[in-house]
């Protein structure tokens, strides 16, 4: 038995590569989300996009505490141990009644970590079922190696890099992970997920989260940041990340600024191609 996931949960994930449904969200921090989301639109007159959907918890106050969420880390630590980084985080958008989609690939295949203990908690912020173009995972796929991932340049992918598995795999024991909005899944790194069209009238929303032990070592070409979020860092294998101080000030906005141009450096070298740069 774990700080809040059951044996039997924490036994799956060993064995299938991922948990859904968790319980972790309040309707008051749901709301205080989709609000704060809603404000910044407003105010920049336009839907939220890249590079403001990477690394939120550096922009937004409600992502840094979804990061710091002790429900959230209690569920993590149950399957990586006491002490966690936050190596990334991401908003995932799929607009209403769209054709986005994710291919099948693998998270830490451009992530350059070792060993690949990696846990994405995805978290839904408003319902993320079938109809939305939910999560899918192939069970057990976890235990492959890291595959070869190729580029696509789709303007309905939802990734940067549209990267995905470059060769065809086997789907047909595919399963889907649907989530009401406060719920969040955990996968691991090397599980083969993908995910596609949302057909409901609503936006589709999703914050996922990586976190990593504190002993998993950066092999990258371009070093990385990584923010402590929960019990101690002896290893110092990453670059020190600041907790955010001051939300929409201009001091935060150029740290944000300077964290995703030294992420995106990480995750496009050797890249061909790239629908987000930052130079």
């Amino acid at each position: 038995m774990g700080k809040l996931l059951s044996q039997k949960q924490i036994n799956e994930y060993e064995r299938d590569g991922f948990i859904c449904p968790i319980d972790v969200l309040s309707e008051d921090e749901l709301l205080t989300c989709n609000l704060g989301i809603e404000k910044f639109e407003r105010d920049n007159g336009e839907e939220i996009d890249f590079p403001y959907k990477s690394r939120c918890h550096q922009i937004f106050s409600w992502a840094d505490h979804l990061v710091h969420h002790p429900k959230i880390l209690d569920a993590v630590e149950d399957v990586v141990g006491p002490n966690i980084l936050c190596y990334h985080a991401t908003l995932w958008v799929k607009p209403a009644k769209s054709k986005a989609f994710v291919r099948w690939h693998q998270d830490g295949t451009y992530f350059f970590l070792d060993p690949a203990l990696h846990v994405t908690a995805w978290v839904a912020l408003t319902i993320a079922d079938e109809e939305a173009g939910c999560m899918k995972v192939i069970p057990g796929s976890h235990k492959n190696q890291f595959l070869e991932h190729n580029d696509d340049d789709s303007p309905e992918n939802l990734i940067p890099r549209g990267q995905g598995l470059a060769e065809e795999i086997d789907t047909s024991r595919a399963v889907s992970m649907p989530l009401k909005a406060g719920q969040m899944s955990l996968h691991h790194t090397k599980l083969f997920h993908a995910s596609f069209n949302n057909n409901r009238d609503e936006r589709r929303i999703g914050f996922g989260i990586s976190y990593i032990p504190t002993e998993v070592q950066d092999i990258g070409k371009t070093k990385a940041h990584a923010l402590l979020v929960r019990g101690e860092d002896r290893h110092r294998n990453f670059l020190s990340e600041m907790r955010m101080k001051e939300e929409g000030s201009e001091s935060q906005k150029t740290y944000h600024t300077s964290l995703m141009r030294q992420f995106r450096k990480r995750q496009d070298d050797g890249a061909k191609y790239s629908k987000f740069r930052m130079e």
